[in-house]
């Protein structure tokens, strides 16, 4: 499971493309679990600009490090 800073930063990033790449999405609706941000991440790398696919890849790549989760290799 991710840790609060993580999820933090990946409401923040939510945050931030929410109109963007998250349109639909409730103005409340934020990743609860390690699985919804990798889901959330995901939607943002497919439907932003480059940089939000920066921003996203490099978080997702964070959380990766952090999880137990299998890696998608």
């Amino acid at each position: 499971m991710a840790d609060q800073a993580s999820l933090q930063r990946v409401r923040a990033l939510v945050d931030e493309y929410r109109t963007t790449c998250l349109w639909s999405l409730r103005r409340d609706d934020y990743p609860q679990t390690l699985e919804e941000s990798f889901h959330v991440l995901e939607q943002i790398e497919r439907h932003g600009d480059v940089e939000a696919f920066q921003k996203a890849a490099e978080l997702r790549q964070w959380l990766s490090q952090n999880s137990n989760a299998p890696s998608a290799v």
